[in-house]
């Protein structure tokens, strides 16, 4: 089963990362601590932070908890993915904004909602099934596989498929 986690407020930009690679991430950016460890307990999240007590109190509580090393997007990635064995897999993204799930679309049901350049330019669209944000693989998407391929790189975790 994939993991899923809980992100402290100190890590808003790697749950985004993590949500583009797939995991079910919620992100609590005003949370208290107490708050943190009885979410995670109750949902079994893995509680992600760079909270050194946070993470030895959710420990001490039976709560998996992981202290996230790494001073840039990259780098924490790739030692979450070192630490947790996980794949960095773009190819079944969920909502970098607000972790709904993504469903392929035809290009005719979002021709009101996207650029006309991207819609003369691209084929394929995803629309999030909570707030209704639309995706496709544009300019952007080479930078997101090459940030994924390098924090793999770091981890040693092998691969991610890309598409």
């Amino acid at each position: 089963m994939r993991p899923r986690f809980l992100v402290d407020g100190m890590l808003g930009s790697l749950a985004r990362w993590l949500r583009i690679s797939g995991y079910d991430t919620e992100y609590r950016r005003e949370a208290d601590d107490d708050s943190l460890m009885e979410e995670a307990s109750k949902t079994g999240r893995v509680l992600l932070t760079r909270d050194r007590e946070l993470a030895l109190r959710a420990k001490k509580r039976g709560i998996e908890a992981v202290l996230v090393a790494g001073e840039d997007d990259v780098a924490q990635l790739g030692d979450l993915a070192a630490a947790l064995g996980l794949e960095l897999d773009p190819s079944c993204s969920r909502c970098p904004k607000c972790n709904g799930p993504l469903t392929r679309v035809e290009k005719e049901q979002v021709k009101d909602r996207v650029p006309e350049a991207s819609l003369e330019a691209f084929d394929v669209f995803w629309v999030c099934g909570i707030c209704g944000g639309v995706y496709w693989r544009g300019s952007h998407w080479d930078q997101i596989v090459s940030t994924l391929e390098e924090a793999e790189r770091l981890s040693g975790v092998p691969g991610s498929k890309r598409l």
